[in-house]
């Protein structure tokens, strides 16, 4: 199968995403700066997960760059990612309407951990295709940002009993340690193509 086809369905499903959570912002019902003030936990929420899905989507993007041929273990894996990705709009809306909330804190780190372990096993599954020594292999290397990134999600989950800011802060703090796309695929690809 052809690369195309994956990326534009993950593309169209990413884009639907962020579709479903901006419709879930309200209008509110005044007219004055007050009637805002319930919106701004939804909408600090809308702004986290907007900011991930447009880090998976940007590392997506990256990823698919160092695909030749598509398996159909990686069709299963992307579509593993995919479905974690889905939930980001429930359990960013149960976080926004509950002010943060623990559990629904700890809910939203869950979905966030369950999408970096789908990243994880995509990523698995396009080096057993290419294998280790293809241009993923070389640029990811020991992938310590994204070992990082999932003790870090596993901590926040449990320390969202004791201080849910605390497990919020780390989650902000994950993503903007993913904000700058990693750049190591996007050299590597650039200098396969030039060869």
């Amino acid at each position: 199968m052809n690369k195309n086809r994956l990326e534009a369905f993950s593309d169209g499903v990413i884009a639907i995403l962020i579709t479903i959570m901006v419709l879930e912002l309200k209008v509110p019902h005044g007219n004055d700066f007050k009637s805002l003030l319930p919106l701004i936990p939804i909408f600090i929420s809308y702004i986290m997960s907007f900011l991930y899905l447009g880090i998976y989507w940007n590392n997506h993007h990256h990823l698919l760059h160092t695909v030749k041929q598509v398996s159909g273990n990686i069709l299963w894996a992307n579509l593993h990612l995919l479905f974690w990705l889905s939930l980001i709009p429930f359990v960013t809306g149960w976080v926004g309407e509950n002010n943060f909330a623990p559990f629904p804190i700890s809910l939203y780190g869950v979905n966030l951990l369950m999408a970096a372990i789908a990243y994880y096993v995509l990523q698995i599954q396009i080096l057993k295709t290419h294998g280790t020594d293809s241009l993923l292999g070389k640029a990811i290397g020991s992938d310590m940002k994204g070992k990082m990134s999932l003790v870090l999600y596993f901590s926040a989950i449990w320390l969202s009993i004791l201080s849910q800011w605390i497990a919020l802060g780390i989650y902000v703090f994950v993503a903007l340690i993913w904000l700058i796309p990693d750049k190591r695929i996007e050299r590597l690809f650039w200098e396969d193509s030039r060869n």
